[in-house]
């Protein structure tokens, strides 16, 4: 399934949710960093991707997350138990190196 992204803005929470849905792999990763980063360049308020809809993400897709989640201050939410197994297992490998 292509990864389909729905923007739900909560202005009474001055944030944007980025609802994710399908599989994720590093392009769509990429693309929607740009779009969050853009979003609140923009808006100024807080980006919150929702990954509940989720079906797939590779290793690849799961360090992007992981670093603008660290470096970019975006909240993920809506993680299921094997992709916060896929996000920490990148986390490890990355702290190694």
């Amino acid at each position: 399934m292509a990864t389909q992204i729905t923007q739900i803005d909560l202005p009474d929470r001055h944030s944007i949710v980025l609802r994710v849905e399908g599989d994720m792999l590093l392009d769509d990763a990429v693309l929607l960093e740009k779009v969050a980063t853009c979003l609140r360049n923009e808006s100024g308020d807080k980006i919150v991707i929702d990954l509940a809809d989720l079906d797939f993400l590779d290793s690849e897709s799961a360090s992007v997350l992981k670093r603008i989640e660290d470096n970019d201050g975006f909240e993920i939410e809506g993680v299921e138990i094997f992709l916060q197994s896929a996000v920490n297992k990148v986390e490890r490998t990355n702290s190694a190196t």
